[in-house]
């Protein structure tokens, strides 16, 4: 081989091998030198910071008192959220208690319902009873009633069966059921 055959080589290898190495060298002594750097650079901000407060002489006392204020107002914080919590809480109870007193009161309506439903049944029952009773002897037993009792049960009769029974009534019981049945409604609004 002759020399021009040499010279042929490909000379781009050495020259990125070369350059790589230098490149990486200025990263070294820029890393190794970036450290003091930065630390030359903080040390005089925070004299900057002490000279300040040495040259304001109320600035520690301004200082104290924001901190001071900061620790009140997280103490007020913390005390309001505290009684958040405890309104919350309370709300709870307050509305699990409406529903528990508006079950109550439901399961008191029907308790009406049917103690009024028994209590008319038994009215009606006993109504019966006496009109299918001989009016003589129902005049006997609403003689011994009370007027008001007795004016009760005649208003719930037919008007013959009543008429029966008043007629076999004293005339002073008969007159005082007749006034009782009589003034019943007089309250009431007429239409």
């Amino acid at each position: 081989m002759t020399l021009k055959q040499t010279d042929r080589r490909p000379k781009g290898g050495v020259l990125a091998v070369i350059s790589l190495l230098m490149i990486g060298s200025a990263a070294i002594r820029l890393g190794l030198e970036a450290g003091p750097a930065l630390a030359k650079t903080s040390e005089p901000s925070a004299l900057r910071v002490n000279q300040v407060q040495d040259d304001l002489p109320g600035a520690q006392v301004l200082l104290t008192e924001l901190l001071r204020r900061e620790e009140a107002l997280k103490q007020r914080e913390s005390t309001v959220l505290d009684k958040e919590k405890a309104l919350d809480i309370a709300g709870q109870a307050i509305e699990m208690r409406l529903v528990a007193l508006q079950e109550a009161e439901e399961a008191l309506r029907a308790t009406l319902a049917i103690a009024e439903n028994a209590a008319e049944t038994d009215l009606t029952r006993l109504t019966d009873v006496y009109q299918s009773m001989k009016p003589k002897d129902a005049a006997a037993l609403f003689e011994t009633m009370d007027p008001g009792f007795a004016a009760g049960f005649l208003s719930r009769m037919p008007p013959d069966a009543a008429a029966g029974v008043l007629a076999g009534l004293s005339p002073e019981a008969a007159y005082t059921i007749s006034v009782i049945m009589a003034g019943r409604n007089a309250a009431a609004p007429q239409e």
